[in-house]
């Protein structure tokens, strides 16, 4: 059967596409087939282009795909970004994450975004990430499909061998641009793609389709294993967010592993690395109950409390010594960007003192016949110590009314009721 066969494009026959349209063979090759497929309906393809500047030629590029879309009669949309090239994570890799920034900010609610990538691009992956010690989900290389944005990302073509593309363009008088920068070995692709899979390939002819291969392999493994996670997250994993130390340490360590990363990826924070797993499983796991242990990397940190793991937020210190008068009219505004509302009544009889604990406070809470230590009735109250610093106390004087909406003092919750009112505490939003 032909390589690049029309049941390439049947899972997404009734879908409207955006093609990432480079100029270069693959996309080229792409767009052609999507743009002259006889089952699309009319207007259900577009292209966009993203421009990086990062070549001198970069301007030309965008004129070249601006003439094919306008003698195919594809909507294109050019998008320009700008590219860090101080963030650490090298220019190939900056590049990628600002143009996959550009196509999720325009990928439309239901619609598929198009890439070219190839079976000698998903071999490449492979290696590269076999090389950087990857485990079965890194191997698992591309993915064919993936949830993306409001849509999917849809690579039709990874089964596909360039030279298939390559013929495809000759028999249908494709022209497509060539980035130089495709010619340089200093990029670890590229070196592998130029120097070292031309020569396995001289032994292993079919060393390329063998990896890839080997990439859809790990893929099934890692679905079946990712299956596995699910469910151990859901036993291990809390109400809060959080996970149960007893329940992760009835797991073998392999599991442990995968669970906290799972659980790591659900919070929505940068990957875990390799050493923040074994910090996680000799240290916080196994730490004293009355003790807060945490691991750190980058701007993310996990941190044992009463039993559970706990996404530590990145929160904005309080000025030292700030404090506002407050009569309940408006939102009093937090330094941290939190908020304390006075609902259902219009205001308090004379403007009270919202500050920060300064420490040694306390606060008469109902029904008690006398005062009790803030610090303990927080800890009784299961009030994150991180969170504590933020929680705004509401003073009339030295006496404390109120810590946040979480503690109320007899004297507070008497007025509330008979007000019908209520006070209401919204926390910073976390910057994790």
């Amino acid at each position: 059967m032909n390589a690049l066969s029309p049941s390439l494009l049947h899972a997404a026959a009734d879908r409207p596409v955006l093609v990432g349209l480079s100029g270069g063979l693959d996309s080229t090759v792409l767009l052609h087939l999507l743009a002259h497929a006889p089952q699309r309906a009319a207007g259900s393809v577009r292209a966009m282009h993203v421009h990086h500047g990062l070549q001198a030629q970069a301007d030309a590029w965008q004129t070249h795909c601006e003439r094919l879309c306008a003698q195919w009669q594809v909507p294109l949309e050019v998008m320009r970004v700008d590219v860090a090239r101080d963030s650490g994570e090298g220019l190939e890799a900056a590049a990628r994450h600002a143009r996959h920034a550009a196509f999720k900010a325009q990928l439309r609610s239901g619609e598929w975004l198009a890439l070219g990538h190839h079976l000698d691009d998903q071999a490449e992956t492979f290696l590269l990430r076999a090389l950087r010690g990857s485990g079965v989900d890194g191997l698992g290389a591309m993915q064919e499909r993936r949830a993306f944005g409001e849509g999917e990302l849809w690579r039709p073509l990874l089964r596909v061998p360039r030279a298939a593309l390559e013929a495809y363009a000759a028999t249908h008088q494709l022209q497509w641009i060539e980035d130089p920068s495709n010619d340089s070995s200093d990029f670890d692709r590229n070196f592998l793609r130029l120097q070292v899979l031309p020569l396995l390939c001289e032994r292993w002819p079919h060393a390329n389709a063998a990896l890839a291969r080997s990439a859809a392999l790990a893929a099934e493994a890692s679905t079946l294993l990712q299956q596995q996670d699910a469910n151990l997250l859901d036993q291990c994993g809390t109400s809060r967010g959080t996970l149960a130390i007893g329940a992760l340490l009835q797991l073998a360590a392999p599991q442990q592993a995968r669970v906290l990363r799972a659980w790591v990826n659900q919070q929505h924070l940068p990957p875990l690395p390799a050493n923040g797993v074994r910090a996680i499983q000799q240290q916080l796991l196994h730490a004293p109950d009355d003790q807060q242990a945490g691991f750190r990397w980058g701007s993310a940190c996990i941190t044992r409390w009463r039993g559970q793991l706990h996404v530590l937020p990145s929160l904005t210190p309080w000025p030292d010594g700030w404090q506002l008068q407050w009569d309940g009219r408006e939102p009093a505004r937090l330094p941290d960007d939190g908020q304390l509302t006075l609902q259902g009544a219009p205001a308090f009889e004379q403007p009270l003192t919202v500050r920060q604990r300064h420490g040694g406070e306390r606060i008469t809470l109902p029904n008690r016949d006398h005062s009790h230590l803030l610090k303990h009735c927080l800890q009784q109250a299961d009030i994150p110590p991180w969170l504590r610093p933020q929680l705004p106390l509401l003073c009339d004087g030295d006496t404390v009314l109120a810590a946040g909406d979480r503690l109320l003092s007899a004297t507070l919750q008497q007025w509330l009721q008979a007000h019908q009112a209520a006070l209401h505490w919204q926390p910073a939003p976390a910057a994790n």
